[in-house]
């Protein structure tokens, strides 16, 4: 399990599992229930090339968002 703490958003924390380049599990910690919940059901299952294309750069309070935070998250878990 990955774990990545935000900045700028809600919510606290991302948890993460990858298994051959594709998310098997995301929960993030605090933030807004419904939208990190959808958040973790679109996500799972995806490539994370995929995830980290549709999720960067999108902005709500502190010029980021939870979902640009996953978009980080997965992006630093690819320089490992």
């Amino acid at each position: 399990m990955e774990t990545y703490k935000t900045e700028g958003t809600c919510s606290r924390q991302i948890l993460f599992e990858i298994q051959n380049n594709k998310i098997t599990h995301c929960q993030f910690v605090g933030g807004c229930t419904g939208n990190t919940k959808g958040i973790e059901n679109l996500v799972v299952g995806h490539n994370i090339d995929e995830i980290i294309q549709k999720l960067e750069g999108i902005k709500c309070r502190n010029n980021t968002s939870c979902p640009d935070q996953l978009a980080k998250a997965l992006k630093k878990f690819k320089q490992k």
